[in-house]
């Protein structure tokens, strides 16, 4: 890092260059006579009901490291993106903000193309909270049939636990099972999504004396973002693949998971049955 880089004021010219982007008339302020575009200082201050020449000293650089709370405040007065939230908090912090989970509803059309594309191989997109978003063709034929459930099924842990079909399809299904919930914990948790899955939890501990006892002995996982899994399917057998998880540009409460086919021979048996469904 060059001399400069190391003491120039990042937080303060982020600041800067946000407010400057607002419109004032749109925010309720008056138009009148501005020598620059965008709010004043003190209007973000307002915005953010923190003191004026509080403000001030964090766009010079001045009065030390602002806390937590008053980043979420200018965050919100600025109208930041999450994105840009992030980058607030590593400027004035050194770290990113707290997680704040949001309940997804979907997915964008970029994304299910992205998905459609990488056919044959089966692929999906999962929430921090294991909920399955969305899924391509070939997911549906080799994994399971997504478009048959209901929104509230198409949840990873109780297809796992609940579903007969999920142990069919496993050689190991204990170790998969043991896993599944480990990796969940941690994304779960990382997420801040401690709350939101009370009510699967609750309901998984109920239903299934096996969950109630892996959930008992809080192991965590980290994620294995590549493996090698052996499912058994019931038309075409033992099958091998490549298994990659990704998370989402911009959307890191999202994860990709593909299924690439280890084999030429086991991508052709999918290219199959998918011809013939």
């Amino acid at each position: 890092m060059t001399e400069a880089l190391a003491t120039e004021n990042l937080l303060g010219s982020y600041l800067r260059d946000r407010r400057m982007k607002l419109d004032p008339i749109a925010l309720g302020f008056p138009s009148g006579r501005r020598r620059t575009p965008g709010l004043r200082r003190e209007e973000v201050a307002q915005r953010a009901n923190i003191s004026p020449t509080w403000y001030t000293w964090l766009e010079q650089g001045r009065g030390g490291a602002p806390s937590a709370e008053v980043l979420e405040r200018i965050g919100h007065a600025l109208m930041l993106t999450e994105v840009e939230r992030e980058h607030l908090f590593l400027l004035g912090l050194g770290r990113p903000p707290e997680a704040r989970y949001r309940k997804n509803e979907g997915i964008t059309p970029r994304l299910q193309r992205v998905l459609d594309a990488l056919e044959p191989s089966p692929a999906i997109i999962r929430t921090a909270t294991w909920d399955v978003l969305a899924w391509n063709r070939a997911a549906n034929v080799m994994l399971i049939d997504y478009e048959s459930l209901l929104p509230e099924q198409r949840n990873i842990l109780r297809f796992t636990f609940l579903d007969p079909r999920a142990r069919a399809a496993q050689y190991d299904w204990n170790s998969v099972a043991r896993f599944i919930l480990g990796s969940f914990r941690i994304d779960a948790a990382r997420a801040g999504a401690a709350a939101a899955v009370e009510p699967l939890v609750d309901e998984l501990c109920r239903l299934s004396p096996e969950f109630r006892a892996m959930w008992a002995e809080n192991d965590v996982r980290g994620s294995q973002h590549e493996n090698v899994k052996h499912i058994r399917h019931p038309i075409l057998g033992s099958l091998s693949f490549e298994y990659s998880a990704f998370s989402v540009d911009g959307r890191t409460d999202l994860t990709m998971v593909v299924y690439n086919p280890a084999t030429a021979e086991d991508a052709g048996k999918i290219r199959s049955l998918m011809e013939r469904r």
